[in-house]
């Protein structure tokens, strides 16, 4: 793909993962879950759309701009350490589970693995910012929702793909 494809991809990928984090922020998911801090994180379905059509750089540029605009419309300084420690961890561990995708591993899956990573990267920045390491009591109630939230963006994002490859679309 040429590079100007590739950057307007990366542009658009963006776009999406910022209007996914306004809806997700418009409904608030503790209303129904009362855990605080608790997302579905529908940005993440586009970053796992990422990793599976871009390049690592490309991917970290979507994450890494995509934290920062939604920091600067919707959050904080601290609601940009959380989202970027987890976003980079999530990202991290998503692209290695990839290469077993098919054999070992299967999109929702490999999401769920990405929700529980950004769980626990979040859960560091808390440290950092607070100081303690009390907040790692926190931890496993995270766990025990990543899977539900990992599972439904990995299937959302594994119909997307789906979709795709009916109409025969490569990116």
């Amino acid at each position: 793909m040429k590079t100007s494809k590739r950057v307007a991809l990366c542009g658009l990928l963006v776009a999406a993962a910022l209007v996914l984090s306004l809806v997700e922020h418009m409904f608030p998911l503790q209303a129904a879950v009362p855990v605080p801090g608790i997302k579905l994180g529908l940005a993440n379905v586009v970053t796992l759309f990422a990793l599976t059509r871009l390049r690592l750089r490309e991917t970290v540029a979507v994450v890494v701009v995509r934290v920062i605009l939604s920091s600067v419309f919707m959050g904080s300084v601290t609601a940009f350490l959380f989202s970027l420690f987890g976003g980079l961890l999530s990202m991290l561990v998503m692209r290695v589970l990839l290469y077993g995708l098919g054999r070992c591993f299967s999109i929702p899956g490999i999401s769920i693995a990405g929700a529980a990573a950004h769980d626990i990267g979040q859960i560091g920045a808390a440290i950092l910012v607070l100081g303690t390491v009390d907040v790692v009591g926190y931890l496993p109630f995270l766990l025990v929702l990543s899977i539900p939230m990992g599972f439904a963006t990995g299937l959302v994002c594994a119909a997307v793909l789906g979709h795709l490859k009916k109409i025969n679309m490569e990116i």
